[in-house]
């Protein structure tokens, strides 16, 4: 790799460095020694909502960070309908099954306006290889995708349908400092948590008269975690 190859690459990871999220992008503690092993430097990419980051299937030659926003990972069902298998937020890596050399398995959409680092495979490798720093990272993202994993299919799917939405709000305002988070529409809810959109619309009406969610925008809003707890917990709710 030329020298001013690894001169861009090391400035793209230094932005890294000085943003907000440094703590939490792959990248974040590697040395520019470490930068001798990439081929070609890190690339950030917007991308608006509804837009695809990547589809099923395609050829997997680049692992994704994400900076900021929301993206869904989505799997069609041979009847036409939809699962939402997870929703990625800052900090977290798209298309970790690159590694290993399969296809993508979703399709990764923007649920929220978003930004990424796009990490070629090829590189994650080859510095995987020579870094202990990046094995650290790699092995802690792979826990963190088992235990998101888990979280969708021992929550977000089991119980009541008003746990379920009391449970994915406070998902989704897990990682905030606010009580405020993103809320998908009513379809991407019924993908998220099979269940159907006419319910969903019908127990985010209940939160919106029990003033246990108020809309700031279409899709965002504040929210009463205690109050999402107690139902969590069983209390109030329905089938």
């Amino acid at each position: 790799m030329k020298p001013n190859q690894i001169d861009n690459a090391w400035q793209a990871a230094s932005k890294c460095e000085q943003c907000a999220i440094r703590h939490l992008v792959l990248f974040a503690n590697l040395t520019k020694d470490d930068f001798d092993y990439l081929h070609q430097p890190i690339k950030e990419l917007h991308l608006n909502v509804g837009e695809t980051l990547y589809n099923q299937g395609d050829e997997p030659n680049a692992l994704y960070t994400v900076r900021s926003g929301l993206v869904k990972l989505v799997s069609y069902l041979s009847d036409g309908s939809f699962r939402i298998i997870r929703i990625l937020k800052q900090g977290d890596i798209v298309g970790l099954e690159a590694l290993d050399n399969k296809a993508y398995l979703h399709h990764a959409v923007i649920l929220k306006t978003a930004s990424f680092c796009r990490l070629p495979v090829e590189d994650i490798k080859s510095l995987n290889t020579h870094s202990p720093h990046l094995f650290t990272q790699l092995t802690a993202r792979w826990q963190q995708t088992m235990s998101d994993a888990d979280i969708w299919l021992t929550i977000l799917t089991k119980g009541f349908a008003k746990q379920r939405v009391a449970y994915l709000l406070l998902h989704l305002a897990e990682k905030t400092e606010t009580e405020s988070c993103y809320v998908p529409n009513r379809e991407d809810m019924g993908g998220i948590l099979a269940i159907t959109t006419e319910t969903a619309s019908r127990i985010i009406a209940e939160f919106k008269r029990d003033r246990i969610i108020s809309f700031l925008s279409p899709h965002l809003a504040t929210i009463d975690k205690k109050k999402l707890l107690v139902i969590t917990h069983g209390k109030n709710h329905d089938a």
